[in-house]
């Protein structure tokens, strides 16, 4: 682990993939001075450990070698699990088929790109495996599958935060199957075990510490599990109380709960509790956005399987499908959690329909053994009476053939499904080669030929800043790009993907929102040398900043409500818009100065004006924008990067000032006499010429 940190902490891999932002989960060295991580440690202890191992072995692999595949090995482990699962809930086949899903989704495959170094390509791995443990569980109701299943998810809480998931879909499972009536001694012994072992593992873990009892997200699990003792308890007492002992007892304990339920909320809303549990903190952008169920998915994903059987184990099935289309609904980061459940309803599907369109060719293959009791009537024709229980088939009945589908539809069937898979293959590869398999910091583009086009403005801005600044300057960007800068740059960024401090978040998004003169005052106060901009309407690319900038604007008003309001972005319709309808307030800010800073002059397509916005399809409203306190110091060559100078005091333009009007001073005047007279020294010296002495009067 040691060895992972200090190879992140002295610089970034040189794979050419995303590895320059897997810094930012070594951030949590744990400093000489703190007790608590920053961030989840199972990350960076898997790499140490696998390259520990692999060292022990005596297989040299360097710690960069182990962190870019990381992820892909997981995938793999991934798939297994998936497997497990699915097989536990339906069948050997259709856990063949979640396998292969998930293996080639782009859901999924987004996270475990080779050189993708983050949480999320192991935690989907334990995220897996933790659901298939806790369905052996219940299965089973042993004891050795629930403490594995504790083991798995106190992994899961090390490495993602993702872990509240399983946390709240468990609970639900268990209180959906007691509204259902499938109490059973094994689901007791399962969740009660889960419940308390994972409660102390969880908390083992320094960055969790107490918020599995502190915090609301929580408190499902901890309901469930005194509705189960409580459920438990009444079951217990009803084979051993009267009918009317037991409707006494029960009306008694259902008023009791509900007091002190009551008076818990009471407690919590008296003492602010509740609201400081329920609050959170979004700094993200795009990935809280409403999710798009196409690119990520399978194309298979309309095809869901009618479940009729469900059983206790089967029953998880749907409640976890729903658990994750609702959260994946909400945010689009979410999919990855919705990717192998809809993995695993396509399998079902196809596993469904292949078994009932092939299944009477399985059934020739593999025909039933007759009955005994038909051969002894073909040897004793002559008997006249039939066996007791048996109803004797009738002669056309039983010369009649089995009854099945006709091959046409069989075919015809197989076929169809046989070209969906075949075209959710092409769709994978389509989508991953186009938006996985390169860089994340370098775009490609297609011309009208077809041929690919490769915009390499990051890595040229980032190493212009390497070459053209000084070491210690210091670079004020949203927080998206902070360690791309720190890692590529090498150059002090305000906020990087590790800030917690909100409201170190908000003084960036208030600089950006503001006028160019308060955004200058905020600029002074942190020292800052450069701004870093992303601009894409000469492009056309929809990630620029001008399209994040909504969420600074709402950032920066959440700590600063005095200062900056939405509101005032928008036109009196309430629309965004960057052309000559915008707002006021938008049009004179500082991100739309920087974005659109000579860019009126330019004039991209003789279809279209000077100014004209690719990206938002519109020419902007404010073309003649001057900069009094920045300088353009490099723009890349699509205009996608955009950097600007912050001015020292002395640089800055001299100011206008008028010449003040001095009245001509009047002569001095006597106030002796009231005419004018010329002003004299008073005792002043006056010197006397002396007289030549004479010969004849010596």
């Amino acid at each position: 682990v040691k060895a992972s940190l200090a190879y992140a902490r002295s610089g970034y891999f040189q794979t050419g993939l995303e590895c320059p932002f897997t810094s930012k989960l070594f951030e949590n060295v744990k400093d000489h001075t703190s007790t608590a991580f920053k961030v989840y440690p199972g990350l960076m202890v898997t790499a140490g450990l696998i390259h520990y191992l692999l060292n022990l072995l005596n297989v040299t692999v360097h710690i960069r070698d182990v962190c870019v595949f990381l992820a892909p090995i997981f995938s793999g482990l991934t798939a297994i699990s998936t497997f497990l699962l699915t097989r536990e809930l339906w069948n050997q086949g259709a856990g063949l088929l979640a396998a292969c899903f998930i293996a080639i989704v782009p859901g999924y495959i987004s996270r475990s790109v080779a050189g993708s170094f983050d949480n999320e390509g192991i935690a989907i791995f334990a995220l897996q495996f933790t659901y298939y443990l806790w369905v052996k569980s219940v299965k089973t109701g042993s004891v050795f599958w629930t403490i594995g299943c504790c083991l798995s998810y106190f992994y899961m809480v090390s490495a993602w935060g993702g872990y509240v998931f399983i946390i709240n879909l468990i609970p639900l499972h268990v209180f959906v199957l007691l509204l259902m009536q499938r109490y059973s001694r094994r689901l007791y012994i399962a969740y009660s075990t889960f419940y308390i072992v994972g409660l102390v593992l969880s908390m083992q873990i320094p960055f969790v510490g107490f918020q599995p009892i502190r915090t609301s997200e929580h408190m499902a699990a901890a309901g469930v599990f005194a509705l189960l003792q409580a459920y438990a308890f009444l079951q217990y007492l009803k084979d051993r109380l009267t009918k009317q002992e037991f409707q006494t007892l029960f009306f008694l304990g259902v008023s009791l709960a509900a007091g002190v339920v009551f008076l818990t909320v009471i407690y919590l809303t008296y003492t602010g509790e509740t609201a400081a549990t329920m609050a959170t903190q979004h700094h993200s952008l795009a990935q809280h956005m409403p999710s798009l169920y196409f690119s990520p998915l399978p194309l298979i994903n309309p095809i869901k399987p009618v479940i009729l059987n469900l059983d206790t184990e089967r029953l998880f099935d749907p409640v976890l499908s729903a658990f994750a289309v609702y959260f994946a609904g909400v945010m689009v980061r979410l999919m990855l959690t919705l990717t192998p459940v809809v993995c695993m309803l396509s399998a079902i599907a196809f596993s469904s329909v292949f078994e009932h369109y092939l299944g009477d060719d399985m059934k020739r293959e593999n025909p039933p053994a007759e009955d005994s009791s038909d051969e002894d009537d073909k040897r004793n024709s002559g008997n006249l009476y039939d066996k007791a229980g048996k109803v004797r088939k009738h002669v056309s009945e039983q010369d009649r053939p089995e009854e099945g589908l006709g091959p046409n539809i069989k075919s015809i069937v197989t076929m169809l499904m046989l070209m969906l898979l075949m075209m959710f293959a092409v769709h994978c590869t389509w989508v991953t080669s186009n938006a996985y398999s390169s860089p994340s910091v370098v775009l490609a583009s297609y011309n009208h030929d077809g041929s690919r086009n490769i915009l390499d403005d990051f890595r040229e801005a980032y190493y212009w800043l390497r070459q053209n600044t000084d070491e210690h300057a210091r670079v004020m960007s949203w927080w998206d790009y902070g360690y791309q800068i720190a890692g590529m740059a090498n150059r002090t960024t305000l906020v990087d993907n590790n800030t917690w401090n909100n409201s170190h978040i908000a003084l960036v998004g208030k600089a950006m929102s503001s006028n160019e003169s308060a955004a200058y005052e905020i600029m002074k106060s942190l020292d800052v040398d450069y701004v870093l901009i992303i601009f894409g309407g000469v492009i056309g690319y929809s990630g620029d900043d001008i399209n994040k900038f909504l969420w600074m604007v709402r950032i920066a008003e959440g700590e600063h409500p005095k200062d900056i309001r939405e509101s005032d972005y928008f036109t009196p319709q309430g629309e965004f818009r960057v052309d000559k309808a915008g707002s006021p307030t938008l049009l004179n800010c500082l991100m739309y100065k920087m974005s659109y800073y000579r860019f009126g002059e330019m004039q991209l397509d003789f279809r279209t004006p000077p100014g004209f916005d690719r990206t938002r399809n519109a020419e902007i409203g404010n073309k003649d924008i001057r900069l009094k306190h920045l300088e353009e110091a490099f723009t890349s060559e699509h205009w996608l990067v955009r950097i600007y100078r912050v001015k020292k005091q002395e640089n800055r333009q001299a100011l206008d000032h008028k010449l003040r009007n001095v009245a001509a001073k009047q002569k001095y005047t006597s106030k002796k006499t009231a005419k004018r007279k010329r002003g004299y020294v008073k005792n002043k010296l006056v010197l006397k010429k002396g007289k030549k002495l004479n010969k004849k009067s010596v």
